[in-house]
């Protein structure tokens, strides 16, 4: 819905206006003061539109366009005039800042079309909720069994996966299905800023140390998920460890890393004594390009949201925008394929989306995992990798970006045989 606020002290031709935008698909909200317009613009939604009348209950459009402009909002304004003449209006929407104008006398004919030049959709991308999505693969009822076995234990958990796997949705999962439930879940970005508890400057302890025990303290009895926490300094990583060692605090810690915690880990540029203590337990999320018969039902799932919020249709994939999204491989794992289908859903023309509706980013970075050859000790691997993932070899050779005559001579040089299995 695309919502439009209307400001007039004519009661007649609130309802008229209302009547008229809703039959267009938009919904109107109908207001006669000042107040009750100024209480409105702080609850609209990105993409509306005022309408406002030069003159109404205690206040104008002018004072309403200044009100905004002081309070930081940019909702654009289309005044309706009475009789203005042609150098009237003209300072209306320069020097008064209305973007439009609409007659008074021919509402009826021009507020639909006018409004419908500044109206925007409202937000089309759906965030991703804290439930698990439903999912078809076998690796993921292996996650939601150990979900389910580690939140009937107060142990701590790492839950390992690529950027866009859903970790913090998995790691929510265990404290709501835990004895924990009932207190407090804190979640903490380890690279980012919200990493700052409170801090009493009066305290002569670390700085680092008051307000890391802040969160523990907040947290009692509950659970503290922390997320990406490879990112953590090693300071506090320090005095995350001297918590969990010397006080003892009765929290949960859930952590979300990536991949390359292990390696930092042999590494030593994370700390091995903290790694054991936050990971009596792990799970491991596959990136979504091993687990592509989870493409169909995730999709559905983001398609059956975009449909009910937007009060539309559902719209289905095609075999061709099947095959193209089970082709792509997925940096962003389910983070991009929700976008990916979203987009579509927004953007086509029908209710059937299919691979030309599909806009893949080109711009993604230059992951290890790609299946371009140019690692002689894993080209092996990525020309079994891309014939699992295209179920031919033609299409194997359009993953790796070669033709099918260079897949050959690397199928003879890495005695790979016709269905993808090793030779010996």
């Amino acid at each position: 819905m695309k919502t439009i606020l209307i400001v007039d002290a004519s009661e007649s031709d609130r309802r008229l206006m209302s009547g008229l935008l809703v039959k267009h698909g938009y919904e109107p909200i109908a207001v006669d003061t000042m107040e009750a317009a100024k209480d409105e613009v702080a609850k609209l939604p990105p993409g509306a539109v005022i309408v406002a009348a030069m003159k109404f209950v205690r206040g104008t459009a002018q004072e309403l366009i200044n009100w905004q402009k002081t309070e930081g909002y940019g909702f654009p304004v289309v005044a309706i005039v009475d009789n203005l003449n042609p150098l009237d209006i003209a300072d209306v929407m320069k020097d008064g800042g209305a973007v439009n104008i609409i007659q008074r006398p021919a509402m009826d004919k021009q507020l639909v079309e006018t409004v419908g030049r500044y109206a925007r959709p409202g937000r089309t991308m759906l965030l991703l909720h804290d439930e698990l999505i439903p999912r078809q693969s076998e690796a993921f009822a292996v996650i939601e069994r150990a979900i389910r076995n580690i939140a009937a234990t107060d142990v701590n958990a790492v839950i390992f996966g690529e950027c866009g796997s859903g970790k913090e949705q998995i790691a929510k999962e265990i404290y709501r299905l835990s004895s924990r439930s009932q207190k407090p879940c804190t979640v903490i970005e380890a690279g980012g800023a919200a990493l700052v508890g409170n801090h009493d400057p009066a305290n002569l302890r670390s700085e680092v140390l008051n307000r890391m025990e802040g969160y523990f303290k907040k947290a009692d009895g509950g659970t503290i998920i922390i997320k990406n926490v490879q990112l953590l300094t090693f300071e506090k990583q320090s005095v995350l460890l001297h918590i969990l060692e010397n006080e003892h605090p009765n929290v949960r810690v859930i952590c979300t890393a990536d991949p390359d915690l292990r390696r930092m880990v042999s590494e030593k540029t994370f700390r091995p004594n903290l790694f054991y203590i936050l990971r009596p337990v792990d799970i491991t999320v596959p990136p979504l390009r091993e687990v592509t018969e989870d493409i169909v039902p995730l999709s559905d799932y983001f398609l059956t949201r975009f449909a009910h919020r937007r009060e539309q249709h559902k719209k289905k994939l095609d075999a061709s925008a099947v095959k193209a999204l089970k082709l792509h491989p997925w940096p962003g794992n389910v983070r991009e394929l929700k976008d990916t289908v979203l987009y579509a859903a927004f953007h086509s023309k029908t209710d059937i989306i299919s691979a030309t509706d599909l806009n893949f980013s080109q711009s993604e970075p230059d992951a290890d995992d790609s299946l371009t050859l140019r690692k002689p000790q894993k080209d092996k691997e990525k020309i079994i990798e891309a014939y699992r993932r295209s179920g031919s070899w033609t299409g194997a050779a359009k993953l790796l970006g070669i033709s099918e005559r260079a897949l050959i001579e690397q199928r003879k040089k890495h005695c790979i045989g016709k269905k993808g299995e090793p030779e010996v």
